[in-house]
């Protein structure tokens, strides 16, 4: 279900001209300085903690935070000059003028920042495919002890809104990294720790708190674009513009999710990118240089209760092949598309997909985030139900970019 609220992406960017009351509303002001001050708040080596959590959060934070860099995002902008035109000519001497305005070059400008983290000493980074999403921008990464790198877009996830980058250190220089966790067994309530760039100017900042949800479905928004997500972690840890793109960890110190937007008109109620799907992202991109994801080449209708009971199904789960009927537009289109890998496996329109290589397919575990879980080429078994009989096809998935 989409969450029916304002939900924005949290980059932090600055002001631009005209633009200047819209990016505040994102991102609130930038401060090139704080960016680059070390942390006023350090922790002390002397302090006791007090409790078993606080101990976990204080060494969470003092043994990871040193992977969390900001991301500076410079544009080349238009530079303005204002001159005045005597529509006279001279005529009544110089006391006529009507003011013009002409762009005089550019020059370069932070317009944004946000947050990323490493995870391997060689530079390579995960952050939000949005912080990193314009191709003529370019990025520099900033370390909590001030350093800056030129860091490079490797690539950019087409299903979620994740990027892998590159910080280019000095020769031989090892950069600290991150702790991946597991993303597959969450539980609501388990106490997690942000870490980002809050507001574009405060880098490092950590807020604490618990997951507050699981499996979340948004509609997230920013800069006149929007972008469904699924299956997000949602957190009440505090996660503010600037934050997108930095770590969520457990109180194991480990990465469980990548902070990626927040609901504008809620009171801490953020939404995270579970950190199996940039595990994939990053292992693909070291094996291949891109991200593609799996393919099998069907339309299909999630099957609940209430589709069982209005389509005379036999069961109440699984993946229904099938686009519906003319009145919703579908006239003309095949449930199952021409030479995909589901046609060559010998699914039909009206089967339904109800395990793939034995994974119950259901509302909460669709078909199309199971099979995001392959690469394409592996090979994998779907148990079908057609009518009264249940049928074992084994499919190659196919690349999901090779087939648009």
């Amino acid at each position: 279900m989409i969450i029916a609220l304002v939900i924005g992406f949290i980059l932090g960017a600055a002001s631009l001209g005209k633009m200047g009351s819209l990016a505040k509303q994102f991102a609130g002001p930038s401060s090139k300085a704080s960016v680059l001050e070390p942390a006023a708040n350090a922790i002390q080596s002397n302090y006791v903690p007090q409790t078993s959590q606080e101990e976990a959060v204080i060494k969470a934070v003092r043994d990871y935070s040193p992977a969390v860099v900001s991301i500076i995002i410079t544009k080349d902008v238009p530079v303005y000059e204002r001159y005045y035109v005597d529509p006279y000519q001279g005529f009544f001497g110089d006391q006529f003028g009507i003011p013009q305005v002409r762009q005089r070059g550019t020059q370069p400008q932070e317009v944004g920042a946000g947050t990323g983290f490493i995870v391997s000493e060689d530079g390579v980074t995960i952050t939000n495919k949005h912080v990193v999403s314009d191709a003529a921008a370019e990025y520099t990464a900033i370390t909590t002890d001030g350093r800056k790198f030129p860091a490079k877009v490797l690539a950019l996830d087409p299903n979620q809104d994740l990027a892998v980058m590159k910080i280019a250190g000095d020769a031989g220089q090892k950069f600290t990294t991150v702790k991946l966790g597991d993303s597959s067994n969450l539980q609501i309530g388990q106490s997690v720790i942000a870490i980002g760039n809050a507001l574009g100017e405060f880098n490092n900042t950590v807020s604490v708190g618990v997951i507050s949800g699981l499996q979340r479905s948004i509609t997230a928004a920013s800069g006149g674009s929007s972008e469904t997500l699924e299956n997000l972690i949602q957190t009440d840890a505090a996660i503010n513009e600037g934050n997108s793109g930095g770590p969520l960890l457990n109180l194991r110190g480990e990465v469980i999710g990548v902070n990626t937007a927040m609901a504008s008109n809620a009171q801490n109620v953020g939404f995270v990118i579970p950190i199996n799907g940039a595990k994939r992202d990053v292992d693909q991109v070291k094996k291949s240089g891109k991200i593609t994801y799996a393919y099998l080449g069907v339309y299909y209708t999630p099957v609940d209760d209430n589709v069982q009971k209005e389509n005379s199904l036999p069961v109440n789960y699984g993946a229904w092949v099938t686009v519906g009927d003319s009145k919703n537009g579908s006239e003309g289109i095949s449930s199952v598309v021409k030479s995909s890998p589901a046609q060559n496996a010998g699914i039909k329109d009206q089967d339904i997909i109800i395990e793939i290589n034995g994974e119950k397919i259901t509302t909460t575990n669709t078909l199309s985030q199971t099979i995001a879980k392959y690469n394409p080429g592996d090979k994998v078994t779907l148990k079908v139900r057609r009518q009264a009989a249940e049928l074992n096809l084994d499919v190659t998935l196919g690349d999901r970019s090779a087939s648009q």
